[in-house]
């Protein structure tokens, strides 16, 4: 099949051809590399060489573990996950405590705003380093689930894939981390 055919196929085929002809994967690593790449150096501060690393070796375990894949799950999940606990080798690699760096654009300023009602707290003064400066000091399980909810925009179900908790478990994380968050803007305003 030619590769504009393959693009309209979803992930789960996808897979289902990268097992019969290994060609076919360039589609799925062409389909995530840059969303993969944006999630990582959001999660993390790690230079460009770090993250092009990280992303290799994500591939190259989708790629080993393509036969493992459950098709009742996303493939996005499935692939979020296994950047995500790249990502936690990565530093352990590094035997550093994570220094994080998250990246804020208007879209996370949006979400945010409109989903922990934050509106008129945060206004035009609040700057998106000050956003990045409260993601910062909070708990990086807390910051984590922001990220993947206001930044990736993932449902609770994909997060809980991603990170192996239960939704409930999700639901809470999420609560919680806008609770804190709130705390920690308005001790900045």
């Amino acid at each position: 099949m030619r590769k504009k055919e393959l693009d309209n196929y979803s992930d789960e085929e996808l897979v289902s051809l990268s097992l019969e002809n290994q060609s076919n994967f360039a589609i799925l690593i062409d389909r995530y590399e840059g969303l993969l790449k944006r999630y990582v150096f959001r999660i993390s501060n790690f230079p460009q060489e770090d993250v092009e690393d990280v992303l290799q070796d994500v591939f190259i375990k989708v790629y080993q573990n393509l036969n493992a894949f459950n098709h009742k799950l996303k493939f996005s999940s499935w692939i979020y996950r296994i950047t995500h606990n790249q990502v936690i080798s990565q530093y352990r690699r590094n035997k550093a405590r994570p220094q994080l760096d998250w990246q804020v654009d208007d879209d996370f300023m949006n979400n945010l705003k409109s989903d922990i009602d934050i509106g008129k707290s945060l206004d035009d003064k609040i700057l998106k380093n000050e956003v990045k400066e409260i993601l910062n000091k909070m708990d990086y399980k807390y910051s984590q689930v922001l990220v993947l909810k206001f930044l990736e925009e993932k449902s609770y179900a994909e997060i809980s894939d991603i990170l192996k908790k239960p939704q409930g478990t999700v639901a809470t994380l999420i609560n919680r981390a806008k609770k804190q968050f709130k705390k920690e803007l308005n001790k900045n305003v």
